[in-house]
């Protein structure tokens, strides 16, 4: 399935979430099944940030804004040269979904993957290699707003395999085009 069945018109597509729900492994699968690059949002963090959050210490709005406006820098660009973009993004908030909508001029979809505490603490446990330790799955749970009910968003439930995940994000997507 190329990415013109899913969208009229070159789109921005972020799949966000808390750590450990899969947004790298779904972001990467769903950009190849619709011919799209693929951004790991985490590559785009400044040093500092990652360095804090692999110290355990959560990251503050201050710490999270010049990161989001790298990421809507980015799909701005790709949009402006009449490119799709698949990016991975924890979006926690809904003044950062807003921030990242104002930056693609609205043509961004938010493909949520949603999970519970159970089934994120244990992925996040057992991850190897990845600067986000478990003891900040908490944090980015309480600053969580669920994206329900905001235009141009997609929940998929993460309790199933990623090629599940990926079948019923490319469905959501079709279902807005």
């Amino acid at each position: 399935m190329q990415a013109e069945h899913i969208t009229s018109s070159p789109t921005a597509i972020i799949v966000m979430g808390v750590s450990g729900c899969g947004k790298s492994s779904v972001g990467a699968d769903l950009a190849a099944l619709l011919g799209l690059p693929f951004i790991e949002g985490d590559a785009l963090h400044p040093e500092a940030n990652v360095d804090k959050m692999a110290a355990g210490t959560p990251l503050t709005d201050e710490d999270r804004w010049p990161w989001l406006t790298i990421i809507g820098e980015t799909m701005a660009g790709a949009l402006a040269k009449g490119q799709g973009i698949v990016v991975s993004c924890s979006a926690l908030k809904k003044i950062y979904r807003d921030h990242l909508r104002r930056a693609t001029s609205g043509r961004l979809t938010f493909v949520y993957l949603e999970g519970s505490h159970a089934l994120l603490s244990a992925r996040m446990g057992a991850r190897t290699g990845h600067f986000m330790p478990p003891a900040l799955l908490e944090s980015q749970l309480a600053t969580l707003e669920v994206p329900t009910g905001e235009p141009g968003v997609i929940t998929v439930s993460i309790d199933q395999p990623v090629a599940a995940i990926v079948a019923d994000a490319s469905r959501g997507l079709a279902s807005l085009a």
